[in-house]
């Protein structure tokens, strides 16, 4: 369903991507693992296209993206959900105009419609009665289920997740890995989540990928990589500060 070739993205002479390749299929869960700072946002917002690539293509479906005009990416858009990280709600709007905000970009949706559509996406990921709470009333784990209420309120066929579980504690993150697999089962989503909380990354893949100097240096299935020889994933997925990979 995605195939992205040989991207390349630098910002102030800083190479952050250069030459990734990763294909994703149809119904699959991508686990993007990295340093902070290794560009795994970087890689997500391309393919929303609010970042173009120096270099590279990007594939959805069979069609190239990166030099789609704002019209046709605006088309685009409407197949992907966000769930963007720390949630990203409007302070100023209660959960329920947070869940709706947007909808009417994409269709002409009543009055009546759009509050149906906000009770059935906070419903799915376990919030009912809600709607009226401003988001300050809210946990962090409750913020993070009315962000991704939102991401899927108009029914996207992928969902990118940027660091689900950061800022929450080891429970409510457990919760949002099981609304992650919930997402896929119910709704067969396509989906692409950067993190580095190895705890999730396990739960939650099919398939884990590793980027590194910006490049997808290893990828397997979650057994494949807990197991791999590759001495970079393996500092890296057991939180050594001994190895090739430095602190600075």
């Amino acid at each position: 369903m995605i195939q992205i070739v040989d991207l390349h993205k630098s910002f102030g002479g800083k190479k952050v991507l250069d030459g990734l390749n990763l294909d994703i299929k149809k119904g699959e869960t991508v686990v993007v693992i990295g340093q902070s700072g290794s560009g795994k946002s970087v890689l997500i917002k391309h393919l929303i296209g609010i970042i173009r690539p120096d270099k590279g293509e990007i594939f959805i479906d069979g069609t190239e993206i990166c030099c789609l005009s704002e019209d046709d990416f605006f088309k685009l858009r409407k197949r992907f959900g966000m769930l963007f990280q720390g949630a990203a709600l409007f302070d100023s709007l209660t959960v329920g105009q947070n869940v709706a905000f947007g909808l009417e970009r994409y269709r002409d949706f009543s009055e009546e419609e759009k509050q149906k559509i906000v009770r059935e996406s906070l419903a799915r990921v376990g919030l009912r009665g809600v709607e009226d709470l401003m988001p300050h009333e809210l946990s962090g784990g409750m913020k993070k289920r009315v962000g991704l209420a939102r991401a899927i309120a108009y029914k996207p066929e992928i969902i990118l997740y940027d660091e689900p579980s950061t800022g929450i504690d080891p429970i409510r993150a457990d919760a949002i890995n099981d609304l992650i697999i919930q997402m896929k089962k119910e709704m067969g989503v396509t989906s692409i989540v950067i993190t580095h909380d190895m705890v999730s990354a396990y739960k939650i893949a099919d398939r884990i990928a590793m980027l590194y100097e910006g490049k997808i240096i290893e990828e397997g299935t979650p057994e494949e990589i807990e197991k791999t020889e590759n001495e970079i994933v393996q500092q890296f997925i057991h939180g050594q500060a001994k190895g090739p990979i430095k602190e600075w």
